[in-house]
């Protein structure tokens, strides 16, 4: 791994979180909502009406810091809405560049952003090397109800993987002994319903990225969302070797 120049990465708050690498800085899944001002996870249209919370509490669950939000680029790993906001929609720049999944770019377009760029494979963005990654957010049929996700990884002379909303599984693996990634970002919060299996990375996840690379771990998604049940403590607790930041704090890598 190289360790020739820093990068940056800055939580916001839950999944938004500035990347800076080479230089060059990537807002990844903007939502900009205040705090309170939508609903729970189940009332929105993304959620398959069968699932329900532990608990009924309007999103965000805390507010948005007071952050320079100077970016380069946008980063969208996947369209839910505690990822891409109407709140996010009205305020970004429609000129700028959005990195997103193939499937979703024409969304963008009918948005009226004008330099939607979906990520097949890999592409190109000043001197920094995007790759898209696979993600499963969740286990089973509900993974499948979810939607595509994706993680994304940004090389240059360090390498930043995002994972995304993902569990632990083999593609993820697969992705850190590829990409041997000087920084992994990990969506924590153990996200999930009354019914089935969590949609994205708990305490056990965790530990096997733990285990399974030497890298830096950062892990977010946390204490924003309502069916976001692990807390940064317990994480904290259950944990070695692994950075939980507090919304607005940036790591330099």
């Amino acid at each position: 791994m190289s360790t020739t120049a820093e990068a940056n990465v800055q939580l916001i708050r839950n999944a938004t979180i500035l990347v800076d690498v080479g230089g060059t800085t990537f807002l990844v899944d903007p939502m900009f909502t205040p705090q309170g001002e939508m609903p729970t996870v189940t009332d929105n249209p993304a959620i398959p009406d069968s699932l329900t919370t532990a608990n009924q509490d309007r999103n965000p669950l805390a507010p948005l810091p007071e952050v320079n939000l100077s970016y380069d680029a946008i980063v969208v790993t996947h369209r839910h809405p505690y990822h891409w906001d109407e709140a996010a929609k009205a305020e970004l720049d429609a000129d700028v560049a959005l990195f997103c999944q193939p499937e979703e770019a024409d969304a963008f377009t009918d948005e009226g952003f004008t330099d939607v760029r979906p990520v097949d494979d890999e592409t190109a963005f000043k001197e920094i090397t995007i790759h898209r990654t696979p993600g499963r957010h969740g286990h089973g049929e509900l993974a499948e109800g979810m939607g595509p996700v994706s993680g994304f990884v940004f090389k240059a002379d360090e390498t930043v993987y995002v994972a995304g909303d993902t569990i632990w599984y083999e593609p993820v693996e697969e992705t850190l002994d590829q990409f041997e990634p000087d920084t992994v970002v990990l969506n924590g919060g153990e996200a999930q319903f009354e019914q089935g299996e969590p949609i994205t990375m708990g305490i056990e996840d965790i530990s096997a990225v733990r285990d399974a690379t030497d890298t830096t771990v950062v892990v977010v998604h946390m204490e924003a969302i309502n069916h976001c049940l692990l807390t940064r403590d317990e994480l904290r607790s259950a944990t070695e070797d692994v950075h939980v930041p507090e919304d607005g704090e940036q790591i330099t890598l």
